[in-house]
């Protein structure tokens, strides 16, 4: 730990910056085409890249050179070149030419931070490891993003609040009979509800002991390389074919004072039925959930930044007790690890 920082401080400054040794969606798939991106994720900031066979590469966006940001410069295919000085740096973080100086020692040189890339169901997934952690972990996905009998929709944000209050938010399902009243999907079912937590073998179910199938009446974290949370609401006949309505949502920090989330909106649909679905999603439904979206959003927005620290929680916040608890034990557990390889190597 720092000189007079506690676990708890340590692990709330980790918690609010990202948790490592997972995967996160950074960016959905189109952001992506033939220019170099940058973005911020987990307070770290990355350049994306396309090669001539549509593979994403994910670097450290800075030069070795001086630090000038590659995203501002070229793709050449499996690399890219600074704008500053024309420093080439392949996908695997070594530099592969220096142009303005023949023979430059800084070629051949691995100097810039590399992240594994998975892109999957229109999202490109990184992998956030520390320094015991730098390969990555296996990725498993709820069965709505794999299996393809379902059919889906990404919708992804930039809000502005930290990315533990969009958790905390979808890890709450009583706030749909409140917040989302009006909502063409969350207009029916009781404003009361005695919630219990059921066990899973990736996580647990937050859910109304009185109530199922009518609203949105439960959230699931999954851990199984990335955090996920996944629920489902019933619709109308007249919300077109497919059965239950699927949500699988991320949340993935920019900053500390900003987050990506990423959700997507899911039904399990084939032939003709499948076509109908993604027609009537886009002429008619969208516009709808993304109304849903600006409730959570204006919210969490409006929410001082310190606003746990003066919170009252009751029976209807033991799942989001639960997965605080959860994350502060896996931020702890990563500080108390990398501490512990620290001072065996002193």
């Amino acid at each position: 730990m720092a000189d007079g920082m506690t676990i708890d401080d340590a692990a709330e400054k980790l918690l609010n910056r990202g948790l490592r040794n997972l995967w996160y969606p950074v960016a959905p798939s189109w952001q992506v085409r033939s220019e170099p991106v940058g973005v911020s994720r987990l307070s770290e900031r990355i350049v994306l890249w396309r090669d001539a066979a549509g593979q994403v590469h994910a670097l450290e966006d800075r030069c070795p050179h001086r630090g000038a940001r590659l995203s501002l410069g070229w793709n050449l295919g499996d690399r890219v070149a600074c704008w500053y000085h024309g420093v080439e740096v392949n996908g695997a973080g070594v530099v592969t030419d220096v142009p303005a100086v023949e023979q430059c020692p800084l070629e051949g040189q691995a100097c810039v931070k590399t992240y594994p890339v998975k892109e999957i169901q229109g999202a490109i997934f990184l992998w956030f490891g520390d320094a015991l952690h730098k390969e990555p972990g296996k990725l498993e996905l709820p069965e709505q993003l794999t299996d393809p009998e379902y059919s889906s929709f990404l919708c992804t944000a930039v809000w502005r609040c930290n990315w533990r209050y969009a958790v905390d938010n979808v890890m709450d399902p009583m706030h749909g009979a409140y917040l989302h009243a009006v909502s063409h999907s969350m207009a029916e079912g009781n404003k009361q509800a005695k919630m219990r937590v059921r066990k899973t073998a990736t996580g647990f179910v937050f859910e109304k002991e009185d109530q199922s199938g009518v609203n949105f009446d439960w959230t699931e974290f999954g851990d199984t390389g990335a955090h996920w949370l996944r629920l489902a609401i019933p619709y109308r006949k007249n919300a077109g074919p497919g059965g239950m309505f699927w949500i699988v949502g991320f949340a993935t920090p920019v900053t500390e004072q900003l987050c990506q989330v990423f959700f997507w909106r899911v039904r399990k649909v084939s032939g003709w039925q499948r076509d109908a679905w993604r027609f009537l999603y886009k002429t008619r439904l969208e516009g709808l959930h993304w109304a849903v979206l600006e409730q959570d959003r204006f919210v969490l927005e409006s929410m001082a930044p310190d606003a746990r620290d003066h919170e009252f929680l009751y029976q209807h916040d033991t799942g989001l007790a639960r997965l605080r608890r959860l994350m502060s034990d896996a931020a702890k557990a990563q500080l108390t690890a990398l501490a512990q390889a620290k001072q065996a190597a002193e």
